[in-house]
């Protein structure tokens, strides 16, 4: 009896998943597409004081906004699939250990890296880490980036001085995180106000 309502549940339960905001480049828009996010963040930085805009823009830069993202796939012989690169998922490529960490310490058992709130609450976890480990404000977010990529250890070892790949993107992060910024600071009473029509 349950067979023919298993292809309708398929398609319902697909039609929940999150999709990416429609104009990812700008935190406005973003905020008035999804004000559950908007809450999300809130809630993030009076956690950890971590400002809006710098997880935001690590988030873009790690997954897009893409709730389940996965990072390349190991090719054997160059075209065998062969797993993937590490264990990072979704919204904020958390690795597992790190995500293990941080459901130990911050998190709950329940947490999930495809949950928005859960994965930018880890964020600013991370970088709130990063501070007290290496000294890097909430506010740097090309170190934070840097923090993020290479680990607390890899950083102050400066393991990223043979990365310059890698601290070309962290200026990315930097870059977005400004921008990001001052399109919050354009729209953030409107939002706190609950949006237009208030």
């Amino acid at each position: 009896m349950l067979r023919p309502l298993l292809p309708a549940l398929l398609l319902a339960l697909a039609g929940c998943a999150t999709k990416p905001p429609a104009n990812p480049e700008n935190l406005c828009e973003i905020f008035r597409e999804k004000p559950k996010w908007h809450e999300a963040a809130l809630k993030m930085q009076a956690r950890w004081g971590a400002p809006v805009q710098v997880p935001m823009a690590m988030m873009y830069q790690e997954s897009s906004f893409k709730h389940d993202a996965l990072p390349p796939r190991y090719y054997f012989l160059g075209f065998i699939p062969w797993g993937r690169v590490s264990t990072a998922y979704g919204y904020a490529q958390a690795k597992d250990e790190t995500w293990a960490d941080y459901k130990r310490e911050a998190g709950g058992w329940g947490a999930a890296r495809d949950d928005f709130a859960d994965a930018l609450d880890f964020m600013g976890w991370y970088m709130q880490k990063s501070q007290q480990v290496n000294g890097t404000s909430k506010w740097d977010a090309y170190g934070q980036y840097l923090n993020y990529h290479e680990g607390w250890g890899g950083y102050r070892n400066r393991s990223y001085d043979a990365k310059p790949w890698l601290k070309n993107v962290s200026q990315k992060v930097q870059a977005r995180a400004s921008v990001f910024g001052a399109q919050y600071r354009s729209c953030e009473q409107e939002l706190a106000r609950g949006g237009w029509f208030w």
